[in-house]
């Protein structure tokens, strides 16, 4: 790419890092020798004292809406690129230092990570991946020896990140801002090379690419809602348009399901609040359409209707996803015309009644077999009575498609994970960590790696927390 994308330049040293977990099975992927990563050598690569051979380190330009508000520049504040290397698929994966010093775009900020985001980053990363969900991966995590300041003194640590691509819909925001049509249509071509070669074939390339962009922005998110997912801040330089989760900063998991939650400390009127979460979506897939409305036609009214066009099957698409993926939870196959009533009024007795969202729908894998398993349920809820009269309708809903028991009910285990990283577990890892104790994370990252597999002896991960676990708030890190 132009130079003007990026600013060249080399991880900051740090004063003794130390190897907290390297991810061995994510290194074969990536066609690495994990013996070879857990030399000294590599140690200094993964804290950013050593520049690998063949490397150019960089830091991208990006722009982006952050809670509606743009920004011309933002960019890679403390994150440093290292470059790219080809996997066992035959894939070109970015593998990049999070947390490795301060860059042009730092922007008066110091370019560390703190240990507890690197730790919450890797977990819920790696924890995305078993799940089933287009993800940002951590190969490596390092503690640097050193504090960061934020409230208070915290250790350092860096995050080696590895991801399909780091573009997002900001890199194109900052080219448009900058009206550089050149530059647009160079970042164009390079994503529907990389992400979207089937563009290059159609009528209009570019149109293309942004349904494409559209169609798998609508999958990602219908993924997140289906496992109670909340990204907590969907700013549109953290929505990558390779389709990939990216940026886990105050990222939480719900527990009780309510609709309107909201963990970031920083989103106080709940912008990105579980809900809002697919309006948000469109609300970003609009600023990158106004972005490429140069590319898509001479004429900006037809241009306009092309964006306004594409954007429109944003819907469809969520819903096909999301529809199909809620079936599936509840063990049916075949849709019909109520069922999505039948769903929606179980969500509303789940809020109304505080229950666990993924305790209740592993709950329900169990007692579509057999309704005597209906009592665990509906201990979930504050009133069980609303639960039983429910699970009356969707057994006789069961009935009516017919099928093997047995079958559904390993269909439903199949996408009902039993195991999420639950906040309250991921706080008492980060602050076991603090304290140089890193069991609980080796642990916690065991189990989650099998998300959806019963674990008698790993019970406790499963369960919500206690009142006094209770995690109200997730923050960012920077």
């Amino acid at each position: 790419m132009p130079e003007h994308f990026y600013a060249r330049l080399s991880p900051t040293a740090v004063k003794a890092p130390r190897l907290i977990k390297l991810n061995e099975a994510l290194a074969r992927e990536l066609n690495l020798d994990p013996a070879r990563l857990i030399t000294p050598e590599a140690l200094e690569v993964f804290a950013g004292n050593r520049v690998p051979e063949g490397a150019a380190p960089l830091a991208q330009a990006y722009a982006g809406h952050q809670f509606a508000g743009f920004s011309p520049q933002l960019g890679d504040g403390r994150a440093i690129l290292l470059g790219e290397v080809i996997d066992i698929n035959g894939r070109a994966r970015d593998i990049q230092l999070k947390g490795a010093g301060p860059t042009p775009f730092s922007r008066r900020g110091d370019g560390r990570a703190a240990l507890g985001p690197v730790i919450r980053e890797y977990i819920v990363s790696e924890a995305m991946h078993a799940l089933g969900i287009p993800t940002t991966r951590a190969l490596a995590a390092v503690t640097t020896g050193e504090w960061v300041m934020r409230e208070e003194p915290l250790p350092g640590a860096v995050l080696t990140r590895v991801a399909a691509s780091h573009i997002r819909v900001g890199t194109f925001q900052f080219f448009a801002a900058r009206g550089d049509v050149a530059g647009l249509t160079h970042l164009a071509d390079y994503v529907i090379a990389r992400h979207y070669p089937e563009a290059r074939a159609a009528a209009n390339p570019y149109r293309a690419l942004l349904e494409g962009v559209i169609r798998r922005q609508a999958e990602l998110i219908a993924r997140w809602m289906l496992v109670g997912f909340i990204h907590g801040v969907m700013n549109t330089d953290n929505m990558t348009v390779s389709g990939e989760t990216i940026d886990y900063g105050p990222c939480a998991f719900m527990d009780a399901f309510h609709p309107q939650t909201v963990y970031s400390a920083i989103d106080q009127r709940g912008r990105y609040a579980y809900q809002n979460q697919p309006g948000i979506a469109v609300w970003n897939l609009t600023r990158l359409a106004e972005t490429l409305l140069p590319l898509l036609a001479d004429d900006k009214e037809a241009a306009i209707a092309d964006a306004e066009d594409a954007l429109a099957r944003f819907e469809t698409h969520f819903e096909a996803a999301y529809g199909t993926g809620f079936l599936a939870k509840l063990g049916l196959t075949a849709q019909r015309t109520d069922d999505e009533a039948l769903a929606q009024d179980l969500l509303a007795r789940m809020d109304a009644g505080n229950a666990d969202f993924t305790l209740t729908f592993r709950g329900l894998c169990d007692a579509t077999a057999d309704d005597a398993h209906d009592d665990d349920v509906a201990r979930l809820f504050d009133d069980p009575a609303t639960f039983r009269e429910w699970a009356l309708r969707w057994r006789a809903r069961i009935a009516e498609e017919g099928g093997d028991a047995p079958a559904r009910r390993a269909g439903m285990r199949a996408v009902n994970p039993a195991f999420i990283p639950r906040n309250h577990l991921v706080a008492e890892v980060i602050a076991a960590a603090t304290l140089n104790d890193y069991a609980p994370f080796e642990r916690l990252n065991a189990v989650l790696a099998h998300p959806y597999d019963d674990q008698p002896g790993n019970a406790r991960y499963a369960l919500p927390p206690e009142p006094h676990e209770v995690v109200h708030q997730t923050f960012c890190g920077t």
